[in-house]
């Protein structure tokens, strides 16, 4: 199934392509059978907690510039002696080349990441009048105890993963649930490692809330995915809450879904650290 607004997983990818552009240019992944989660090509019966899409993307990095011109006046400027311009902060560091910028490596990128800087401050958002709230939130202490799969926990270690954080959300009418994780590791390549690593046994681990929606969360049907932005690794699993297979209206709910949500949270920080070498304040 195709994903709007898709992120290509990978480095070698073109910023801020459009939906269109991004979906055809994403292969689809060869399907994969599990015991865990059973993919639209699978003719036998569904298993307990199936994996039912793949998602794919790219991360954005677009630099935008301006430049001002003075006017002079006809009959020519009037001579003014000024004293020498002084210098009241210190000048902006230069951004490193690349489409990530300092995001490409944790070297030029240093500052920890945290719950509030990547899924922000406030629980509930609004995007195209579309409502969204976060019920729970999780920095874990290893990142091996946030994602499931023996496969992606080695990786994780590999690329020496220092965090994960994770949040879950839910609609505003409670039908789609779901959770995403950000793993910082050490470099765009060994994030790309991770996020190739990403199948129908080895994804993010659903974060379970306390409220009556988001407690189903990791039961019935989901979709999983990996996506790389410079030296993270942003995780997904969506699901409709009563665990269903979604239908084709529904499977676009929750496309959109993961869509909004991610724009509005983890991209738009990692947008600026990529831009500013520092956290989203």
């Amino acid at each position: 199934m195709a994903f709007p607004e898709e992120r290509e997983t990978g480095t070698e990818s073109a910023p801020r392509r459009s939906r269109k552009e991004r979906a055809a240019s994403d292969p689809e992944k060869a399907p994969q059978s599990s015991r865990v989660g059973w993919s639209p090509y699978d003719e036998g019966p569904r298993s307990r907690a199936p994996l039912w899409f793949a998602l794919s993307g790219v991360a954005v990095l677009a630099l935008l510039g301006g430049g001002i011109a003075w006017m002079w006046n006809a009959k020519g400027p009037a001579v003014v002696e000024t004293a020498a311009p002084r210098q009241t902060s210190a000048p902006l560091p230069s951004v490193p080349p690349g489409k990530y910028g300092f995001a490409a490596d944790r070297s030029t990128d240093p500052d920890a990441i945290t719950v509030k800087e990547i899924f922000g401050k406030q629980k509930k958002l609004t995007v195209s009048g579309r409502g969204y709230e976060m019920t729970i939130t999780s920095k874990d202490k290893k990142c091996t105890d946030g994602a499931l799969g023996d496969k992606l926990q080695k990786a994780l270690k590999a690329g020496k993963c220092n965090q994960l954080v994770r949040a879950s959300f839910r609609d505003k009418a409670g039908k789609v649930i779901g959770t995403v994780g950000v793993a910082n590791l050490t470099t765009s390549k060994t994030a790309s490692k991770v996020a190739k690593i990403g199948d129908a046994k080895n994804y993010v681990k659903p974060l379970t809330g306390k409220d009556s929606v988001t407690k189903f969360l990791g039961s019935g049907s989901g979709g999983a995915k990996i996506w790389t932005y410079g030296h993270y690794a942003i995780m997904v699993w969506f699901q409709n809450k009563d665990g269903t297979k979604p239908d084709k209206k529904g499977s676009k709910r929750l496309f959109q879904a993961i869509d909004d949500i991610t724009q509005a949270t983890v991209f738009k920080a990692l947008d600026n650290r990529s831009l500013t070498g520092s956290p989203l304040t």
